[in-house]
């Protein structure tokens, strides 16, 4: 294990979240707590930059959600996103946080509602990238044939070694406009060597996120209930979108806040869906002026 404080790619402590072992990760710094939570696919080491960008205010830690990076995925392959707020409220719980700041992107910021919605009085306050939240009900079609999971049913998962597989990624979109540095993070920390009894050569990776566990994510997208309970949030929340977005712009964000007690929005222009791995200095300028203490 790595000792706290390091950026190295070792998580520092495994939590039992429903016999899902869940990889948490001290990134280090000074001030109030502050828990990041990763996009669906991704894992807690594309936010290494950013926690590097937020050391001086805060302390940070990062959690990979069951079935990415090094946490375990459930026996039985399913992805309610009810669950990545059990893993959110275990992680809290087991490191003993009073009332830590969270901020989360995309599937990680619904996480992060979803656990306040769950147990209100988590969070002093939660910073939330475009979180995945329909304020109307979804199309049977978009949760039977998710066009995002049939793009990651398709996605390369093994490459020759880990240099061709960042090669591949920045050369083309959407991860060529990403953070170089949180790219390759995402390289070392999301992928794992394949064994040479399943034909590895000692260079060859593959993702530890599988394809199809990617796609069961995106599937349940759709299907959970944080919308609904969004008038339960008893902290102050920040919803943040990207002004290049082709995801969850404005006109979520506003009918996100308008069921919220207390919401404000920001926009961060030139930044799409991917924005805290796009541009983690913006990103972090933009945490550092929503969440202050009390």
């Amino acid at each position: 294990m790595s000792e706290p404080g390091s950026l190295t790619a070792e998580p520092t402590g495994l939590f039992t979240s429903d016999n899902v072992d869940i990889a948490v990760y001290d990134f280090g710094g000074e001030g109030p707590d502050l828990l990041l939570v990763h996009a669906t696919g991704f894992c807690a080491g594309v936010f290494r930059p950013l926690a590097r960008e937020l050391r001086d205010r805060f302390h940070c830690h990062g959690i990979d959600l069951r079935g990415h990076g090094h946490s375990s995925r459930p026996a039985d392959g399913k992805f309610p996103w009810s669950r990545f707020a059990d893993d959110v409220l275990e992680v809290i719980s087991q490191l003993g946080l009073r009332q830590p700041f969270g901020f989360g992107h995309s599937c990680g910021a619904t996480s992060v509602l979803m656990a306040e919605e769950r147990r209100s009085g988590t969070f002093g306050g939660l910073y939330c990238f475009e979180p995945v939240i329909f304020p109307d009900s979804l199309p049977p079609s978009f949760t039977t044939d998710n066009p995002l999971a049939r793009g990651a049913r398709r996605r390369r998962d093994v490459f020759p070694s880990a240099e061709e597989a960042l090669a591949n990624f920045l050369s083309k979109p959407p991860f060529a406009n990403l953070d170089p540095v949180a790219m390759a993070n995402y390289v070392t920390e999301g992928f794992e060597k394949v064994p040479t009894a399943e034909g590895g050569d000692g260079k060859a990776v593959r993702l530890r996120c599988r394809r199809d566990d990617e796609a069961a994510v995106y599937e349940e997208g759709g299907r959970h209930d944080a919308f609904a309970n969004l008038s339960t949030v008893s902290c102050p929340v920040t919803l943040a979108y990207g002004g290049l977005t082709d995801a969850f712009g404005r006109d979520f964000m506003e009918a996100d806040a308008a069921a919220l007690p207390d919401a404000e929005i920001v926009v961060l222009d030139h930044l799409g869906h991917f924005g805290p791995v796009e541009d983690p200095s913006m990103v972090a300028r933009s945490v550092k002026a929503a969440l202050r203490p009390g």
